[in-house]
């Protein structure tokens, strides 16, 4: 059987699992099986998912937990996740406890500007052009009203438009930098119809669109969150532990190897919590690992201080989120997850999801100079591993007492299983 095919989308759902498992699968009835295994049983919740995407033919499921005894700036909040990686709701749940009896997280937006371009080449007087620019910059404006319509209703819209010269970057390269103010909503379709409407009115001869599209670096749509308490507050060997826990930031500011996967650590908490609320993850990635590379080398999003006896952690971060529009509004448990942080504005999502992020960090880093990151992460993957064994309730019971106060390996894990199984 062929493996190329035309009008694929045209298919129904069940002749395109039909096709596929005929084609890529050892096993087709199997295969047909697992698919159809993860469809929901509610038809017209299935539609809903199914119209999310084209060529859908299933649904891929990540465990929704939650992280309670959030405090942030005084309200309590229990922080919903959508994740597969074994250790990170239960990090940030411990996080959160632990800062809760310590004045809590302390959040605040700094700005909320979103960015887009118009790009194109002109291959003239850049002077000529900037004449042209300020004439017909009142008329670029005029060209947006009806999109920015509702937008301007509820306080936004666009800022301002800036003509740049980028020919010192590339030849006869220019472009139109545009910022926003989006409120509740990311924007993403807001910002790129009006950037269509204002490279349709800006043509002339002389300038070529090449393109127009929002940028997911947004350097000054900023929210900073912390932490802070009396060093003697963190606990046992609290000023060993502070230094080390500074000296390990520092350590990511400097090495670019040791700040990516400090960084990522910092985005599994930010990532399940952007997932969990319909938000974009990727463009959330995109623009935070860029902004670690602002000054010229890849650094942490984190830093840490201790004066006069009190340690001090925190986070500045770009966060481009939505509490309205896209998958919010669609996604019933999207909708859920918003309920559960009482509504939040956009601003007040920044707010949380930088905190995730800042907890995630501090469990990381505090495993890191004490116990060492294995020994919680493994206790954690152990439940992983017997499920992949296809251990009985009562075997996992055995396994997991037996590893409480022994180093959990994989190999570990099978030894001892088998030993289990032969009795």
């Amino acid at each position: 059987m062929t493996k190329t095919i035309s009008g694929f989308s045209k298919f129904t759902k069940q002749e395109k699992i039909n096709w596929l498992a005929k084609a890529f699968f050892v096993d087709a009835d199997e295969a047909i099986r697992v698919l159809k295994k993860y469809w929901n049983e509610d038809e017209r919740l299935q539609q809903l998912h199914d119209e999310f995407i084209e060529n859908t033919i299933s649904n891929f499921y990540l465990p929704y937990g939650v992280a309670p005894n959030f405090v942030i700036n005084g309200e309590e909040y229990v922080i919903p996740m959508a994740v597969e990686e074994s250790s990170v709701v239960a990090a940030a749940s411990l996080v959160a406890k632990f800062w809760s009896s310590r004045g809590g997280f302390k959040s605040k937006v700094l700005s909320t500007t979103k960015i887009g371009q118009v790009h194109f080449m002109f291959d003239g007087d850049f002077s000529e052009l900037k004449s042209y620019f300020e004439i017909i910059k009142p008329k670029l404006l005029e060209a947006t009203e009806e999109i920015t319509k509702n937008m301007r209703k509820r306080g936004g819209g666009i800022l301002d438009i800036e003509l740049r010269d980028k020919t010192d970057k590339l030849k006869n390269y220019c472009q139109l930098h545009v910022s926003f103010e989006t409120k509740d909503s990311m924007g993403a379709n807001f910002i790129n119809s009006c950037l269509e409407a204002i490279a349709k009115t800006f043509r002339k001869e002389g300038i070529e669109i090449v393109m127009s599209i929002l940028s997911n670096y947004i350097p000054d749509c900023l929210v900073r969150a912390e932490v802070s308490c009396k060093v003697e507050d963190l606990g046992e060997n609290a000023e060993e532990f502070a230094q080390k826990f500074c000296q390990a930031v520092q350590i990511a500011n400097v090495e670019p190897h040791r700040a990516v996967t400090h960084n990522k650590g910092i985005m599994n908490g930010i990532d399940a919590v952007v997932l969990a609320t319909g938000n974009d993850f990727r463009a959330v990635e995109a623009g935070a690992h860029a902004y670690a590379s602002k000054d010229g080398n890849y650094k942490s999003l984190t830093n840490c201080e201790i004066n006069d006896g009190i340690f001090r952690f925190w986070i500045k971060i770009p966060l481009a989120l939505g509490t309205v529009g896209g998958l919010t509004g669609l996604h019933p448990l999207a909708k859920l997850s918003l309920e559960l942080l009482q509504k939040p504005t956009a601003k007040e999502l920044m707010q949380i999801v930088a905190v995730a992020g800042l907890a995630q960090n501090f469990a990381a880093l505090r495993a890191l100079v004490t116990t060492g990151i294995q020994e919680g992460h493994m206790k954690m993957h152990l439940q992983n591993i017997l499920n992949q064994l296809g251990a009985t309730e009562n075997e996992k019971q055995q396994l997991i007492q037996y590893f409480k106060k022994r180093p959990v390996t994989h190999n570990a894990v099978v030894e001892e299983f088998g030993k289990i199984r032969v009795q």
